[in-house]
């Protein structure tokens, strides 16, 4: 069982898109994804068309009542299962603090699962602040993933999350493995160039090999409640989701 955490401390980097798009490449694969939407905006809960009417319906459960995975899943169509989020998940840091309960909640729950041998393949999508959802989701994960939009401000997100995981190590008592990609990549701009340039200079073998093209079909199918191999199976998108997600189970970084 993998579980991948996708995250930056900027918004706007294609961290949605990404985790929608892995988790539907690995479903056409077959091996039956689920997602964790941790953003209390719930972005990814509205592009698989999963509302959670009320905060005991969707990850917010797992705080307030203590509710299991299992329970919380909501299969879609396309064979992802997803744990909705919810606004109310916006409360969790001020009702139950940052003490180490709170801050290992999911990794528990998935030690229960690890328990009971289930091998479903986890990704969770992250909401941009380091705050007990977000550790949450680094405390539970095998790996990170940060995508990092073509732009500076962006790639500074990124540095800060190094720095981030750096600190964390030392409570972890390990390294958390990460990967890099870059997305919104534009050949035409030579800023785009100059951003995977300070990214390998930053993170080395980090950085994935696989850019993920500037393409409007993947801004567009989320509002139609599709990923981007149901929406448009030839785009670029649909074939760059499809390289990113044959190199991370390449080199072992998805199991």
């Amino acid at each position: 069982m993998t579980v991948i955490a996708v995250f930056n401390q900027k918004g706007g980097v294609g961290k949605t898109t990404t985790v929608l798009n892995l988790a539907a490449g690995m479903a056409r694969m077959g091996r039956a994804p689920a997602c964790i939407d941790l953003d209390p905006q719930a972005q990814l809960s509205a592009a698989l068309g999963v509302i959670a009417q009320q905060g005991d319906e969707s990850a917010y459960g797992l705080f307030q009542r203590s509710r299991t995975l299992a329970e919380l899943l909501k299969t879609r169509p396309n064979g992802i299962a997803i744990v909705p989020a919810h606004i109310e998940l916006a409360k969790v840091e001020t009702l139950y603090g940052k003490g180490y309960n709170a801050i290992n909640k999911l990794n528990a729950s998935f030690q229960t699962e690890r328990a009971a041998g289930i091998e479903t393949p986890w990704i969770i999508d992250c909401c941009p602040l380091v705050g007990v959802l977000s550790l949450n989701a680094i405390f539970a994960s095998d790996g990170v993933l940060v995508p990092i939009s073509a732009d500076y401000l962006s790639m500074n997100g990124a540095v800060q999350i190094s720095k981030t995981l750096h600190a964390l190590e030392q409570v972890l008592k390990r390294r958390v493995p990460r990967r890099y990609v870059v997305t919104r990549f534009d050949k035409r701009r030579g800023m785009s160039a100059d951003i995977l340039q300070t990214a390998r200079q930053a993170f080395g073998a980090d950085v994935c090999a696989t850019v993920i093209s500037e393409n409007v079909s993947l801004a567009q199918s989320p509002a139609q409640q599709q990923d981007i191999f149901a929406f448009a199976p030839s785009s670029h998108g649909a074939q760059d989701y499809a390289a990113l997600l044959a190199e991370l189970l390449a080199d072992g970084f998805i199991k």
